[in-house]
């Protein structure tokens, strides 16, 4: 993560190449093309070009993922309608990118919008990715099959809380339906493999943490959710919208707070009678490598102080650096012991487009 050299200027040009990679495999072409370009061509001088040059740290998906911030920060621009000529070369206005034009409307946006931009090259991506719930079901199955007994839920990194309310949308996996009648919004993942398990799901109670948490009800907060969706995925600004429309509607919102310190303190006071879960997708690589091992170890630690009616499961969809796609890991305790090894349930696309169940 952060340091105190600036990374070296092929370190951000392999970061634009890597992301553009990501984004082709993830069915945005547009999102790809403005990531290369930045690979390729330089802004015109000024402190946007230098904050970038200037990175103090990893610029990649691993660590700061500055190419995703600075995308967010573009469509931002086009959705609050502050740039109108980078809004005519994006989607909705040019069926057909022109990477010349593209270029200077992007170079015309930093010169006019440099300190927007500078900004939000501060915070982190949130993209809260919405069918990231229809890979954790699977997981929520398992466990309440297994268990028996009502969820208490933690996440990770929940943003706006979208993921949170995963029992409120409606799913089909691989011809297994699940959720309420006429549920708001519906997932469809491609799904391999042989069926989950079938379990009935009570949410007993359920929180959620994030160091820049966004209200789902501010329109604002709503603007820059959406900003980091890649604009050619019109289909992922309606889900993320139903999903918004839920969030807004609770009374309950996701908590400000460091995710370790969070961690200790919910897991120390969880409720008897309940399985509580920890989860989170997609999160978890923000932290930094020492941060990830004092989380893990905090889990441990509380699972290894559960009692018989007090189980803890820890549930996570994250990248592993294998393929394809990104794994679905099951760690279980009960009355401190831990059920077993860790277990792979499934792999899945990142954005949730397909799940191998295993």
């Amino acid at each position: 993560m952060a340091s105190s050299h600036p990374a070296a200027p092929d370190l951000m040009t392999a970061a634009f190449l890597r992301q553009a990679k990501a984004c082709e495999d993830l069915g945005s072409p547009f999102t790809a093309l403005v990531c290369t370009l930045f690979s390729q061509r330089h802004l015109s001088e000024g402190a946007v070009r230098t904050r970038l040059e200037n990175w103090p740290g990893d610029p990649s998906a691993d660590g700061d993922a500055v190419p995703l911030r600075l995308a967010g920060a573009l469509h931002a621009l086009v959705l609050s309608g502050r740039a109108p000529f980078l809004a005519a070369n994006y989607p909705g206005h040019q069926p057909t990118p022109d990477s010349d034009g593209l270029w200077q409307a992007i170079d015309h946006a930093q010169q006019d919008h440099g300190n927007f931009i500078l900004q939000r090259l501060n915070l982190p991506p949130q993209t809260n990715e919405v069918r990231r719930a229809a890979v954790l079901l699977p997981g929520f199955l398992s466990l309440a099959h297994r268990y028996q007994r009502p969820l208490q839920l933690y996440e990770v990194g929940a943003s706006a809380g979208l993921n949170l309310f995963w029992d409120s949308y409606g799913y089909d996996l691989g011809g297994t339906r699940w959720g309420p009648d006429n549920p708001p919004l519906f997932l469809t993942p491609d799904w391999q493999g042989p069926p989950p398990p079938r379990a009935e799901i009570t949410v007993a109670g359920r929180a959620g943490c994030d160091l820049a948490p966004l209200d789902p009800g501010d329109m604002s907060d709503q603007l820059r959710l959406l900003s980091y969706i890649w604009a050619d995925q019109q289909d992922r600004v309606a889900r993320t919208l139903a999903a918004l429309e839920v969030a807004a509607a609770s009374d309950i919102r996701v908590t400000k707070a460091d995710a370790l310190v969070w961690l200790e303190s919910q897991l120390a006071n969880r409720p008897e009678g309940r399985l509580s879960v920890v989860y989170h997708s997609i999160a978890w690589q923000y932290l930094p490598p020492a941060a990830q091992a004092r989380g893990a170890a905090i889990i441990a630690r509380a699972g290894q102080a559960s009692g018989q009616d007090s189980p803890l499961a820890w549930l996570r969809l994250e990248g592993d650096g294998q393929q394809p796609g990104a794994a679905l890991l099951l760690d279980c305790w009960s009355a401190g012991v831990k059920q077993e090894e860790t277990r792979l349930l499934a792999r899945a696309d990142y954005h949730g487009r397909w799940i191998h169940w295993i």
